[in-house]
């Protein structure tokens, strides 16, 4: 049960903008991959999370780009659990460039879990808090 999980990704001409780096909306993607990847292997695949009437869903992003990322760089999107409250959970996020291990961007994610049938907040089950470690901030 890994408490940073390590997502790896290699930038794609299509995350490329006219000023010849990453585009913005490309680092939410990636960090989408990342948390799902993450969960999936706590056990938690997305499937697992339908047949229980429940889901995760992104209440807020903040992002802060340190460098920019380029075509064929190789990225390691290090992301972790920093708090997992009643209904809602933080998840914090590296980018790395694994070439000379620069960090392009840090960030988070405020995530609440919510019902599938009411489409609003719900406690976060015992059994999806108990696969997860928390990495408090230091």
């Amino acid at each position: 049960m890994p408490a940073i999980y390590h997502h790896h990704h290699r930038v794609h001409s299509d995350e490329i903008d006219e000023l010849d780096h990453a585009n913005n909306a490309a680092y939410v993607n990636w960090m989408q991959a990342a948390a799902i990847a993450h969960s999936t292997a706590q056990g938690w695949p997305s499937r697992r999370y339908w047949d229980a009437s429940c889901a995760w869903v992104a209440r807020s992003h903040q992002i802060e780009y340190l460098q920019p990322a380029h075509e064929g760089d190789e990225l390691v999107v290090r992301t972790w659990v920093a708090d997992m409250q009643r209904v809602s959970s933080l998840r914090r996020y590296e980018i790395i460039r694994s070439s000379d291990n620069t960090l392009v961007a840090r960030a988070e994610t405020r995530w609440a879990f919510i019902d599938l049938t009411s489409r609003k907040p719900t406690r976060i089950p015992r059994e999806v808090q108990a696969d997860f470690v928390i990495v408090p901030d230091p």
